[in-house]
């Protein structure tokens, strides 16, 4: 069975973006550095969006997914950036209630997301890569298997949490960690008992 991937860039502090909900890339504390560029071409280059895959002449399938799934606020990022569709190498689900398809290319989700993933998890395929964010992220926690988190050397003290909602505890266990040259630590963890 397919594995949903919780595949995201964080502070020390749990956060996936600052207040303000925008793109955080290249932000001070989220810095992007030639080994982190390098190990995301190497490991997931799949998660680069398109126009970044085509300035570094990536193509082809996936390495670990065939499927994106986000929430409104993470499109709306690609949206503000002239993107309809910024994977259009993914099979790309969108999860709001409010938000009106834009692309055809992009499933929009308005309800019943934990039954959509699971269905998705029971097809054939690749892994599925949730992008964000947190309050998707936390109404798919029955569903996360695996946890990797690109941690960086930060703390913002306030912001978009790695998982927005109530207090719901669930263990889970390292599988494997990768230290960069930038500071940033690579930890993978799954989900115990799966």
């Amino acid at each position: 069975m397919r594995k949903l991937v919780y595949y995201v860039a964080t502070t020390l502090d749990g956060y996936i973006a600052g207040p303000d909900g925008g793109d955080p890339s290249g932000a001070e504390y989220f810095p992007i550095t030639p080994d982190v560029v390098r190990f995301i071409v190497e490991n997931y280059p799949e998660t680069l969006p398109g126009p970044a895959r085509a300035a570094m002449g990536l193509d082809g399938p996936g390495l670990a997914f065939d499927t994106v799934l986000e929430g409104r606020a993470s499109y709306e990022v690609g949206l503000a950036a002239g993107l309809t569709d910024a994977y259009p190498h993914l099979r790309h689900l969108v999860f709001s209630s409010t938000l009106e398809s834009i692309d055809p290319a992009v499933e929009t989700v308005r309800s019943g997301a934990l039954e959509r993933v699971r269905e998705l998890k029971a097809e054939q395929g690749k892994d599925i890569w949730l992008v964000g964010g947190g309050k998707l992220a936390h109404s798919l926690l029955p569903e996360i298997d695996r946890l990797i988190l690109k941690q960086n050397r930060s703390i913002i003290g306030s912001g978009i949490p790695l998982f927005d909602g109530p207090f719901q505890p669930v263990m889970f266990e390292p599988m494997d960690e990768t230290l960069l040259e930038s500071g940033v630590r690579v930890v993978t963890y799954d989900r115990t008992g799966r």
